[in-house]
């Protein structure tokens, strides 16, 4: 048997220590202590004129024996010397408890004994190791609850009342405790709280410490519920351990009782012994004023011998407030109380233990005794009628308030040992939950708080075990009582609320309402209609803000935080995979295999989730037409492809909102089918141990009864054949069941239906009810309480519909008490995170909108930083569960706030902004948001653009935001060739990043506020001035460029959003000038959007596309000089610049968006030319490795050849022109006819001075040993075909270079013009590494050396005043002439076409020689070609080219030739071709054109000649 351990206990004292306690010292200090105690009372008793007078007997003097005993006590005591605990406490104690025993004392004097046995107990004079300890302790309880005397004045009674409760409690504190039995404790107990009813007629202070006293009992007896054995409890239905003639051999219990009188009274126990012939149990009770059947109080007069007067006192009968406004006219409702408490003994709710188990030392049985009788007291008032002066309001509230008190306390202390004690625990789950759930909440605040304290303490401990009573507490309590519309006042409102709050403050409470009810097909969403409820309290409608919105909003962001903090505990899943249905498998019966491992029960209830809110759809569809939802839930895999009744019922039954009357007319539908679903439908009930009427009553909960009789038949007879099955007890057959219930709807249509004048009587439906039951009669007393029960409660046979929230019932009750035995178990939560995205994802929305509410209506600023919290914590969740437009909601949602969006001027909204904290908190948050969490804001980046874009429009954006940005990425990029890039801009660019200059900015506005007259009072400025300070530490709190530097490591989709919400919120540009605001907002649009793209180089791919369309939109519509197109154009190419070296792949892209500059209006282009050409110059300097396409060096070249002829670029042009071609390391077969080409245009160019071309010219000239280059490197490391093209390649380029040439040869500057030839016969004959084709080379005078010839010929011949000097460059020219055929003589010589080539060198110099140059022949010229012609000639001869009957047509060319040397110089002939044969010298051509004798070639020739 359960009961308290011998070692426990508490100690009121400190303890000796042991040896003290066995020291002659320490007993002697006892004995003196007991000694002077046993004085005392005699010395009070001796001032009272009865006891200080000596009875006469005879001769002899008799004294009383009460001072008898006390002088024997004082004479014995000292004679004692045994060890202490050895000595028997009866006899130090028992003269003490004789006189509070005794009739015949006074209030005084029974005070003081109380005072001196309460010392003996509190000073540990009796522990367990005492010698007949047990005896003496149920001694002291019997005497002191046995307590008599008499009332001298109201003072002393109370202070004996006082002292009563003060003994009592330190029985139960002593070591000795452990011995009380449970009948004792209990005794105590029922003592202790009539005296809290009497109390209640006495003073305050009576009043408080009996309640004190009480409150202490229990907390004391149930504080050692954890340390009882568990050990399985023998009661009277279970199995008795002794037999009834042994108990009744141990003698009958007595009924204890306090006696308190002025000539007596009493107050019996709270258990006393009612037999019933061989049946006994316990009784549960109080007396006539508040006892189960007792006899009445004596009450009636005494004389009082110390004031002579009489005076009469009734305990209980004048109080009208608290315990004691119970009188003796609610005794007849008492004893329905005690018929209540007491039931039946063979009822369920009866509790009697076996008498002998009450015997034994305290534990379990008295626990369960005093529990079910605090349960007991919650019902009350409900069994007592109210008398002519009773406080209605104080009794209703007072009596279940001091009853949940104890009860907390108990619930307290017992904690998870309950769970232990299946009679305890059977006690809360059922009469405890339902005599909370029918109190009458609405009338009291103070029982409700204490209500919904003990449903907290439950949840607690013992909600593992409370499932759907938990559930049944929040739908039907806080959730009607936390809104009007059930008829709650506010202060019962906000109780329920806080009660919710409380609630949800509990880090598992939500999760576990979600997983455990939400999740559960048959539960109610426990969750969701909190959280709905949260959310609809905190938004005030049409009304202020008040504390219950507040009060709700925390609640809101309790259960938001308690997922925020569950982030960090892994299993955070950005989305939960998705749940599949392929096939129906039969749900509403399946179980977890293991509702511990969250591996486990977390899929299955996130499944049974999904199941739920399909249901849900499929209910809906039903609703509307009940064959197409079955087919929709067969289409879904919810119902068998071939209906089964079973999964149907199952359906109809469990399914939350459904239309009932669809329902009924299913059910009561005449086809096989339905016929068998509603077979199934009656057997999903359980109406065991409920009454007919009860049972009715729930069936017709779910559905409405057809109006036809054949469907009522049909639903009847289903209804009874269930019934009868298990419920046979009354019943005979299941037809008396149908009867009876047909029987019962007619009854009800009759008594509650207001056209029926003539009602049913009892008799009337007792005699309709006749030989129902199997041919017999059912028991009176049956059909009289159904009769009474329809009376009191109709049966709604239209049930309600919807999804309200009903009331709960006790059919209702008693069907949640059936199901509680076969639901799933309990899911306790951890701080995992599985569930957070399912419920985020439900409460996210409604929880933003009351954020936002009450945001929008708070004006304080604690409120403020609440909802400021909340935002945070949303949008941390949202971020964390990848829940991008529930970020999106909390950005726009903020954003409402900042007041940055609102049209104003500049200076309003400055000042309103720096005196609005909620603006400011607002804007600081969402920019917070922003950095924080940009990885998933997605559409909410363009609210967040259009906040930055407002603060800079008023100014207070930080007036480098983009551009310090760029510098940063810039000065943390790798250095090139060993030098960091700086920063690329102009000062220009630079300039134009600054805040708009009809802004002065943050000291320009302070300067004008400085500035105000002096008349002005100074506290105006001074409050302007705050304003702006705090405007600027604000927006330096928010870090508003970091979201723009660290979009790097924004994720691929946000910053693409990013991106495209820069470009949205720039517009689009128009051609022709614009508003300067709108520029404004496109320049600084373009510049965050340049930044952006500058720091993600590593996903350029991703923006690129939008970046270059946009800008490309900027230049094409641009056709005057503005900020915005100076931005377009220099980002364009501080992209380029930055992303070249890193992008190979994305290089030719970038290059080619560089046509975009080709394209600007020439107004645009000539205004930014220069600074163009600076960062092309620039971007070609640090990346010219980099670009290797041909299409990327036509880019450039075409930049840098427009500069050629640009005043101010030209110089920055060619400087970026010569670092590419000066040294050759950059020059390509890809870009070297683009270079020679824009060298050529910076040769031609008259802008600047003449030294520039000359210097071009000389690059052309060295490139071609590039040319050389190229070819020998193809010749030794490529193959012959790769090397062939190559070749090829090079004389095509080699062919432009000498083309370039012809043109130069052509400039009216002599040094340029001279030098170009000279370059241009560099590259004729400097080609010895070149190997060019033939038919190349007669390209090469056709187009080149002949044509540049001519033109050469017709200038000089056009009297160009402009060409200064033609005469040496005609002499440089065909000394270019000469030189180049002979070097390609031999070459040559060969081919067809050689006399064609050859009259055309011929003719050439025939025509120099003749030229006039201003009029006359030039004398050099005369000179020079005929020594040339000379020249040509003989070494022709030499190599056998010019003979006569050559085998290469030498009679045509001897002839040809001979015709134009006679025109040139007749005696040429006879020089070369002497008469006499002999050989000639031959000779070189040295600096002048002659041909020395000692050269090689001579010898050759003679050898030929030979």
């Amino acid at each position: 048997m359960g009961r308290i351990k011998l070692q426990s206990g508490i100690k009121v004292i400190e303890e000796e220590p042991e040896e003290c306690g066995t020291s002659e010292s320490y007993r002697a200090a006892i004995v003196c202590m007991i000694n002077a105690e046993a004085g005392t009372v005699l010395a009070v008793m001796r001032r009272n004129v009865r006891w200080g007078v000596h009875y006469m007997s005879g001769d002899d003097q008799l004294e009383d024996s009460l001072i008898q005993s006390l002088k024997t006590l004082r004479k014995q005591i000292f004679s004692w010397q045994n060890p202490w605990h050895t000595i028997n406490p009866a006899l130090y104690l028992q003269p003490f408890l004789d006189v509070i025993r005794s009739d015949e004392t006074g209030a005084p004097i029974t005070g003081v004994a109380l005072l001196s046995v309460y010392k003996i107990l509190t000073l540990d004079v009796i522990d367990e190791n005492t010698v007949n300890v047990e005896d003496a302790m149920q001694s002291v309880v019997d005497a002191v609850t046995g307590c008599r005397f008499e009332v001298t004045d109201p003072a002393s009674e109370e202070v004996v009342l006082m002292r009563i409760l003060q003994v009592l409690l330190a029985c139960m504190k002593s070591k000795a405790s452990v011995m009380l039995s449970n009948q004792h404790v209990c005794i105590i107990v029922n003592t202790c709280f009539r005296i809290v009813h009497q109390a209640g007629s006495k003073s305050e202070l009576l009043q408080r410490i009996s309640r004190h006293t009480m409150h202490e009992l229990i907390r004391f007896i149930f504080s050692h519920l954890p340390d009882v054995e568990n050990k399985n409890l023998a009661l009277v239905d279970g199995v008795a351990t002794v037999k009834l003639e042994d108990q009744r051999q141990a003698g009958k219990l007595e009924m204890k009782r306090i006696v308190i009188i002025k000539k007596k009274t009493h107050i019996d126990s709270l258990l006393r012994v009612v037999s019933y012939g061989e049946n006994l149990f316990l009784s549960r009770g109080l007396d006539n004023d508040y006892a189960l059947g007792s006899t009445q109080m004596e009450n009636g007069n005494c004389n009082s011998e110390l004031g002579g007067q009489a005076s009469s006192v009734r305990f209980g009968s004048d109080a009208s407030t608290g315990l004691a406004a119970i009188e003796e006219d609610a005794s007849t409702g008492l004893a329905a109380i005690e018929e209540n408490a007491i039931g039946a003994g063979s009822g369920k709710d009866a509790l009697p233990f076996d008498l002998h188990l009450m015997t034994l030392p305290y534990g379990v049985p008295c626990m369960v005794e005093i529990f079910h009788f605090l349960c007991s007291l919650l019902n009350v008032v409900e069994h007592i009628g109210k008398g002519p002066r009773s406080n209605t309001i104080a009794f209703y509230e007072d009596v279940p308030l001091f009853a949940l008190g104890l009860i907390n306390s108990a619930i307290e202390l017992g904690g998870p040992s309950i769970r232990c004690q299946p009679r305890l625990l059977s006690l809360i789950q059922d009469e405890l939950f339902s005599n909370l759930m029918q109190l009458d909440l609405s009338t009291s605040p103070l029982i409700l708080s204490m209500v919904c304290s003990i449903a907290l303490n439950l949840y607690h401990h013992l909600r593992t075990e409370l499932k759907l009573q938990l559930e049944a507490f929040f739908s039907f309590v806080i959730l009607r009582l936390a809104q009007s519309r059930y008829g709650a006042s506010y202060q019962q409102q906000e109780v329920a609320m806080e009660a919710l709050v409380d609630s949800c403050r509990q880090k598992t409470f939500m999760v576990e309402m979600y997983a455990n009810l939400d999740c559960d097909m048959t539960c109610n969403n426990v969750f969701e209609d909190l959280i709905n409820l949260l959310s609809k309290s905190a938004i005030p409608m049409d009304c202020p803000l008040s504390s219950m919105h507040v009060l709700a909003l925390d609640g809101l962001i309790a259960v938001i935080q308690g997922i925020v903090g569950r982030i960090g505990n892994g299993s955070v899943r950005s989305e939960p995979a998705p749940v599949n249905i392929d096939e129906y498998t039969s749900f509403w019966t399946a179980k977890c295999d293991s509702y511990s491992d969250p591996n486990q029960w977390v899929p299955f209830i996130r499944r049974r989730k999904h199941i739920k809110r399909r249901l849900m759809v499929g209910a809906d569809h039903f609703n509307r037409d009940p064959k197409k939802g079955l087919e929709f839930l067969q289409g879904t895999h919810l119902l068998p492809d071939k209906l089964d009744p079973q999964s149907v019922a199952c359906f109809l039954r469990y399914t939350s909102g459904l239309d009932k009357n669809l329902i009924g007319d299913f059910l009561g539908s005449h086809d096989e089918f339905s016929i068998q679903v509603l077979h199934e439908f009656a057997w999903t009930f359980d109406f065991e141990d409920m009454s007919l009427d009860n049972a009715l009553r729930l069936l017709l909960e779910t559905f409405r009864l057809p109006g036809e009789s054949q469907k009522i038949q049909r639903v009847l007879e289903a209804f009874s054949e269930r019934y009868y099955e298990q419920s046979p007890q009354v019943l005979a057959n299941k037809d008396a069941a149908l009867l009876l219930s047909y029987s019962l709807i007619l009854l009800n249509t009759d008594r509650h239906n207001a056209q029926v004048k003539k009602k049913m009587t009892e008799e009337d439906f007792i005699r309709n009810n006749r030989c129902i039951n199997g041919g017999n009669d059912l028991p009176r007393e049956f059909l009289s309480e159904l009769y009474h029960s329809i009376c009191k409660n109709e049966i709604r046979t239209t049930p309600e519909q919807g999804f309200g929230i009903p009331e709960m019932t006790a059919s209702r009750w008693i069907d949640l008490m059936h199901k509680s035995k076969r639901t799933a178990p309990f899911i306790l939560s951890d701080s995992r995170a599985d569930l957070d995205h399912d419920m985020f994802a439900i409460m996210s929305g409604p929880t933003i909108d009351a954020i936002s509410v009450v945001f929008d209506h708070a004006e304080l600023e604690d409120i403020y930083q609440t909802c400021i919290d909340g935002y945070l914590a949303v949008a941390k969740i949202s971020a964390c569960h990848h829940l991008v437009d529930v970020l999106d909601a909390v950005v726009v949602s903020l954003c409402k706030f900042t007041t940055l969006l609102n049209p104003s001027s500049v200076e309003e909204s400055v000042l309103a902004f720096g005196d609005d904290a909620k603006a400011m908190m607002a804007t600081v948050t969402v920019f917070t948001i922003a950095n924080r969490y940009g990885d998933y804001i997605r559409t909410g980046w363009r609210n967040i653009l259009d906040c930055v874009l407002r603060l800079y429009k008023l100014g207070l954006l930080p007036a480098r935001v983009a551009s310090d940005a760029a510098e940063e990425s810039e000065l943390s990029a790798d250095p090139v060739h060993g030098k960091t890039i700086s920063s690329s801009l102009p000062s220009v660019h630079m300039q134009s990043m600054e805040t708009p200059r009809r802004y002065t900015g943050l000291m320009g506005r302070f300067s004008q506020f400085l500035a105000l007259d002096i008349e002005e009072p100074r506290s105006q400025p001074t409050e302007q001035l705050a304003a702006h300070q705090r405007t600027l530490q604000t927006i330096q709190e928010c870090h508003v460029g970091s979201i723009f530097t660290e979009s790097k490591f924004l994720q691929a989709e946000s910053l693409w959003e990013l991106a495209q919400g820069l470009i949205l919120a720039a517009g689009h540009p128009q051609k022709g000038n614009s508003l300067q605001e709108d520029e404004d907002t496109a320049v600084i649009c373009l510049e965050l959007l340049i930044t952006i793209t500058l720091n993600n180089r590593d996903r350029i791919l991703l923006l690129w596309q939008g970046v270059y369309e946009h800008i490309a939109n900027i230049v094409q519509s641009t056709v005057m000089p503005c900020s915005l197109v100076e931005k377009a154009v220099f980002g364009l190419l501080r992209i380029c610049q930055r992303l070249l070296p890193y992008k190979e792949n994305l290089a030719d892209e970038l290059l080619r968006s560089l046509q975009l500059v080709l394209k600007l209006d020439a107004r645009v282009a000539d205004a930014y030319c220069e600074q163009i050409t600076q960062e092309v110059g620039r971007l070609v300097k640090a990346n010219a490795a980099h670009i290797r396409s041909l299409m990327g060096w036509r880019t450039i070249t075409s930049l840098l050849s427009i500069t050629a002829r640009h005043p101010d670029a030209a110089e920055a042009g060619f400087d970026a022109l010569f670092f590419i071609m000066c040294d050759g390391s950059h020059l390509l077969p890809a870009n070297y006819s683009l270079c020679v080409d824009a060298a050529r245009q910076f040769a031609e160019s008259r802008v600047g001075q003449a030294e520039r071309s000359v210097c071009a010219v000389d690059l052309m000239g060295d490139s071609v040993s590039c040319l050389a280059r190229w070819s020998q490197d193809a010749k030794e490391a490529m193959g012959e075909e790769e090397s062939a093209k190559l070749s090829e390649d090079i004389g095509e380029m080699w062919l432009r270079l000498v083309q370039g040439f012809r043109k130069v040869c052509l400039d009216q500057r002599e040094e340029v013009r001279n030098r170009s030839l000279l370059s241009l016969q560099k590259c004729l004959t400097g080609v010895d590494g070149i190997k060019l084709p033939h038919d190349l080379w007669l390209q090469c005078f056709d187009l080149v050396i002949f044509t540049m010839l001519d033109d050469l010929h017709e200038i000089a011949q056009g009297h160009q005043y402009n060409y200064r000097n033609m005469e040496g460059t005609l002499v440089i020219a065909v000394k270019l002439l000469s030189k180049v055929f002979l070097q390609l003589l031999p070459e040559i010589a060969q081919s067809t076409t050689f006399c064609k080539l050859w009259v055309g060198v011929i003719s050439r110099m025939e025509k120099y020689l003749k030229v006039k140059v201003r009029g006359k022949k030039n004398e050099i010229l005369q000179e020079t070609v005929p020594e040339l012609l000379k020249n040509t000639l003989l070494v022709m001869k030499s190599w056998g080219v010019l003979v006569q009957s050559s085998a290469s047509g030498g009679d045509s060319l001897w002839e040809i030739t001979w015709v134009h040397v006679n025109s040139i110089a007749p005696s040429l002939q006879a020089e070369v071709f002497p008469d006499q044969g002999q050989e000639q010298s031959l000779l070189k051509l040295d600096e002048t054109g002659y041909v020395p004798s000692n050269e090689p070639v001579h010898a050759e020739v003679a050898a030929t000649g030979d």
